[in-house]
């Protein structure tokens, strides 16, 4: 059995995307996931299922656009894979509510993220299917522009550890 935690992109964000997490649950449970166990309004969860990553992010992606009559993108990653992204912060000195992770489905290419102007002093570092961000004023204000937010969704380093708590809670119930 295989122990995933999803970051849902403009789920309950900004007006767009409005879904109960009650609702986005049993959405789950039809899709064929066990233990779902959803954290904050934003489209955060954790499950369990015997399918691979593709197929599981595939019938998670399938579900939510039956339901909401559009797609959304999804993000899945194991408990492993949320630990290295927490090792692998390279603003480590950063508070964890002023780095963001934006989590893709593949490693940005270098020219990507080569050309971003950082306005407010903004530092950018990618790590594998992971892009760092780290936004010195908080990221409400901030003017940076980053060309992957159509298709990766971000979190910050506390909702990140959040969701690997439960994920590893969850595999130890099992």
């Amino acid at each position: 059995m295989n122990v995933y935690a999803a970051f849902l992109r403009a789920i309950n964000v900004g007006g767009t995307g409005k879904l109960a997490m009650t609702e986005l649950c049993r959405l789950c449970e039809k899709a064929g996931f066990g233990s779902v166990k959803t954290y904050i309004q934003s489209g955060n969860l954790v499950f369990t299922s015997k399918l691979d990553e593709a197929k599981a992010q595939a019938a998670l992606e399938r579900a939510l656009a039956a339901k909401m009559g559009k797609a959304f993108g999804v993000h899945l990653r194991t408990r492993g894979e949320l630990d290295a992204v927490l090792a692998h912060n390279p603003f480590k000195k950063a508070p964890a509510n002023r780095v963001i992770v934006f989590f893709l489905n593949a490693a940005p290419e270098r020219k990507l993220l080569a050309g971003i102007a950082a306005p407010g002093g903004e530092e950018i570092k990618a790590k594998g299917r992971e892009v760092f961000v780290h936004y010195p004023e908080g990221q409400g204000g901030s003017k940076l522009k980053l060309p992957f937010t159509k298709t990766g969704t971000g979190r910050n380093l506390n909702t990140v550890a959040k969701l690997a708590d439960m994920a590893r809670a969850l595999e130890e119930a099992l």
